[in-house]
C-alpha cells in the first residue's frame, strides 16, 4: 500500500535519473535537475553564455559534456559511457566569457577543457588567470580571440597586471534642495562646513558635513540678498565669511563664539568694488589676504589684507576691465594672480616682495571673453584652465615665461571649467548653459584630457571637490535647478 517513490525532478528537455541528465536543445544551463547528478550532457545547447553560478546548484557534477547546434563538439569529442574522473569540458563552444568563480563550487574539478572557444581576454576574464595561478585542474592551453593585444596568446601566460580593471564614476550622493552660485569648503574647529551662495534665497547658507549619516546638513545662514560668492577664511583661529553681493554692497562677517553666530564686522568699499564676480583667499609670508573681481565698468578687482582689526584695503588691480574671475597661483616659488576679463585678454600678476604688491608681468595668449581661470599641476607641470561662453574653452601648460596651448574644447555656454584631483586621478569639470556637463580626465602619455562621463546639471556655476573622510565629493551648484553632491567612486570591473 505504500506510494511508489517520486521521479527525481527533471526539465521538460531533459532525460533524468538520479545521478545523470541529458539534455537537448536547451536555452540555458537547466536549473530544474537533481542536486546529486554527477553527469550533465547537453547537446545542440543553444546558448552561447553561460551565466553566474550556472552550476551551484549541482555541487556533485563531476561529467559535463556541451555542444552547440551544429554539432561542432559533437564531432570533436564524444562523452565516455560513465565519468571515469572529475572532468568537464566546455569545448568549442564559441564562448565569449566566463561568468566569475564558475568552478568555485565545483571543488573535486581535476580536468577542465575549454579549448575552442573565442575568450574575450578583458576584465570579465580576469578572475579566470587568477584561477589558473593557484587550481590543481589540468587545463589544456586556451588561447585568447581578443582584445588585438592579447589575440593569439596564451591566457595562462598574461599577468594580473595587463589587466586594466580599475575604473571611477561620479554618482549622485546627495540632491540639495535649492539653487547655488558658488561653493566653498572649510574646516573650522575640527569639522568640515561648505559655504553656498543663494541669490534666490538671499543668503549665504553653512551647511555642516554629518560624518554619522555621511551628509551635508543645514548649520546656519548669513542674510545676502544678491549674493554671488561667499568666502569663508579661517585665519589666527578665526572664521570669517567675505559675502559679495551684486547690489546693496559686500560685506564680511566673523563667527563669534561667544554668541554662537555670525556677526557683520565690515562694509566693503562699494565705489571700489561695484559688481563682484568671484573672491579668492591666500597667505603670501605669513600674511592673509583676498581680492575680489569687480565686472562693472567703473570698479576695480581689489586686494584685501587682514590686520588685528580686520581686513582693510591693499591695492587696486585692472580698473575698468569687467574682470570675471580671479585665480592666485605660486609659479617657482613665486606668487601671482591671473585676472580673466570680458574685454581682454587674461593678465597676469606677480608679486613684488619689496613693495608688497603685485606688479603686471603680460597676458596669457590673446583669448578673450574668458569665463573663468583655474590652475591645476601634474608632477613639476602647471597648467591653466581658461573657460569661454562663446568660442572653445582651453587648457594651456606654463613653459619659462609664458603659457603655451596645448588643447581646445567645444565649450558653447560654459560658464565653468574645473580641473580637480581625486588620489591619484586628474579630472577637468566642463559646465554648460545649453548641454551636458563633460567630465574629463588626464591623460599624461597624450598630455591631454580624454572624456570621461557626462553629468546631468542644470546652468552649473562651479564645481567644488570636497574630501570628506573615506567619501569624496564633488558639489555642483546650478543656477536654475536643484544643487548636487556626486560621490567619487572606484570600480572594480572585473
Amino acid at each position: 500500500g505504500r506510494r511508489p517513490p517520486r521521479p527525481p525532478p527533471c526539465p521538460p528537455s531533459c532525460s533524468c535519473t538520479r545521478d545523470t541528465a541529458f539534455c537537448v536543445d536547451s536555452k540555458a544551463v537547466p536549473k530544474n535537475l537533481p542536486p546529486e547528478v554527477i553527469s550533465l550532457t547537453m547537446v545542440n545547447a543553444a546558448f552561447t553564455e553561460i551565466r553566474e553560478a550556472a552550476f551551484a546548484h549541482i555541487p556533485s557534477l563531476q561529467f559535463l559534456y556541451v555542444s552547440r547546434a551544429g554539432g561542432r563538439a559533437s564531432q570533436a569529442a564524444s562523452p565516455p559511457p560513465a565519468p571515469l574522473f572529475p572532468a568537464r569540458s566546455l569545448a568549442n563552444n564559441n564562448l565569449q566569457t566566463l561568468p566569475r568563480d564558475l568552478f568555485k563550487p565545483l571543488d573535486i574539478l581535476s580536468d577542465l577543457d575549454l579549448r575552442g572557444n573565442t575568450l574575450a581576454c578583458n576584465c570579465k576574464i580576469k578572475w579566470l588567470v587568477e584561477w589558473l595561478e593557484s587550481t590543481n585542474t589540468t587545463v589544456p592551453a586556451v588561447f585568447c580571440s581578443s582584445p588585438g593585444q592579447f589575440e593569439g596568446q596564451r591566457i595562462r601566460d598574461l599577468a594580473l597586471g595587463d589587466f586594466q580593471c580599475i575604473t571611477t564614476d561620479f554618482v549622485v550622493h546627495q540632491v540639495l534642495p535649492f539653487q547655488s552660485v558658488s561653493a566653498e569648503p572649510f574646516t573650522y574647529a575640527s569639522d568640515l562646513y561648505v559655504a553656498l551662495a543663494q541669490p534666490g534665497a538671499s543668503s549665504c547658507a553653512i551647511l555642516k558635513w554629518d560624518y554619522v549619516e555621511r551628509k551635508l546638513r543645514d548649520f546656519d545662514r548669513i542674510p545676502a540678498h544678491s549674493a554671488v560668492h561667499c568666502k569663508p577664511i579661517v585665519a589666527q583661529n578665526q572664521l570669517y565669511v567675505v559675502v559679495a553681493q551684486l547690489f546693496g554692497g559686500s560685506y564680511i562677517y566673523r563667527w563669534d563664539t561667544a554668541v554662537d553666530k555670525f556677526i557683520k564686522i565690515q562694509d566693503i568699499d562699494s565705489q571700489k568694488t561695484r559688481k563682484p564676480n568671484d573672491i579668492e583667499a591666500f597667505q603670501i609670508e605669513g600674511d592673509w589676504y583676498f581680492v575680489i573681481a569687480d565686472s562693472s565698468k567703473a570698479g576695480s578687482t581689489s586686494l584685501y589684507r587682514l590686520n588685528q582689526n580686520g581686513f582693510y584695503s591693499h591695492q587696486a588691480l585692472h580698473a575698468w576691465h569687467r574682470d570675471t574671475d580671479v585665480e592666485y597661483v605660486e609659479n617657482d616659488g613665486k606668487p601671482r594672480l591671473i585676472i580673466s576679463s570680458s574685454s581682454q585678454a587674461p593678465i597676469i600678476y606677480q608679486w613684488n616682495r619689496a613693495q608688497k604688491q603685485f606688479t603686471p608681468q603680460g597676458e596669457v595668449g590673446e583669448m578673450l571673453d574668458v569665463q573663468m581661470v583655474k590652475h591645476f599641476r601634474v608632477k613639476r607641470d602647471q597648467f591653466l584652465c581658461l573657460s569661454r561662453y562663446i568660442g572653445d574653452s582651453k587648457v594651456v601648460r606654463w613653459e619659462g615665461q609664458r603659457f603655451i596651448e596645448l588643447q581646445t574644447l567645444p565649450s558653447r555656454g560654459s560658464m565653468v571649467m574645473q580641473p580637480f584631483s581625486v588620489e591619484q586621478r586628474q579630472y577637468l569639470a566642463l559646465g554648460s548653459d545649453f548641454s551636458f556637463t563633460h567630465v574629463y580626465l588626464w591623460e599624461e602619455e597624450k598630455q591631454k584630457f580624454i572624456k570621461f562621463q557626462e553629468l546631468s546639471v542644470q546652468a552649473p556655476r562651479a564645481f567644488r571637490y570636497v574630501p570628506a573622510a573615506d567619501v569624496q565629493l564633488l558639489l555642483a551648484p546650478s543656477f536654475k535647478a536643484n544643487t548636487l553632491v556626486y560621490r567619487h567612486v572606484v570600480v572594480d570591473l572585473s
